[in-house]
């Protein structure tokens, strides 16, 4: 009873605002690991639903990743509704060499950029919230361009998130980010199998069906 007491207590001082953003987040993230196209209007619900909890808390650096997620989202929706010729989906594929290393400049160069500027600002964890920031710019646009990686760095972020939110007293997004991980981990598995399949069919290992 005490247990079923205390849940009780910590759900009505959750905001009906995050946990609307939890939900339409943890909908999205797992439509988008089963490669399914309507990730993205769930995605756009939680982005925008973000832009404000972020900026009451201070996490500006987030809160600004938030308006960018919203145009990558539009972007993400259009990328995946141009299915192929004889395609059911749009393909996903592997990283490239000229990929990785653009990646790791662009985290590096955002980091350091960003977390310059927010230092002198009431920004918390300003170079560490830049970096993860960083990290989910680049994740993003590789989910958009349906690159298998990008789950990789989603689960690597994810963690980081956890222990901010926590800090932050973002509590139900904390819990939303936990649940993150295992889905992140879904999808890079899911969609590793998807591009398998698709190899096979493509060097005619296995007759299209």
């Amino acid at each position: 009873m005490v247990i079923i007491h205390e849940l009780q207590l910590w759900w009505q001082q959750q905001s009906l605002w995050e946990i609307i953003g939890v939900i339409s987040g943890l909908l999205c993230v797992y439509l988008a690991a089963k490669n399914i196209i309507w990730n993205w209007p769930f995605a756009i619900i939680s982005v925008t639903i973000y832009i404000f909890i972020f900026y009451e808390k201070h996490l500006f650096a987030d809160m600004g990743l938030q308006v960018y997620f919203l145009a990558t989202n539009i972007y993400g929706w259009y990328f995946w509704s141009k299915t192929p010729p004889a395609k059911e989906k749009t393909p996903v594929k592997l990283i490239v060499k000229k990929e990785i290393v653009i990646s790791v400049i662009a985290i590096a160069l955002f980091t350091l950029f960003l977390g310059s500027v927010l230092k002198y600002t009431t920004a918390s964890f300003p170079y560490l919230d830049s970096f993860c920031a960083a990290c989910s710019l680049v994740a993003q646009v590789l989910l958009a361009r349906k690159v298998v990686e990008n789950w990789l760095i989603w689960i690597f972020v994810d963690i980081i998130y956890v222990a901010i939110y926590i800090l932050k007293g973002l509590n139900a997004t904390a819990v939303m980010y936990a649940i993150y991980i295992p889905i992140a981990l879904l999808g890079y598995l899911d969609w590793r199998k998807d591009w398998r399949k698709d190899w096979r069919k493509q060097n005619n290992l296995i007759p299209d069906k």
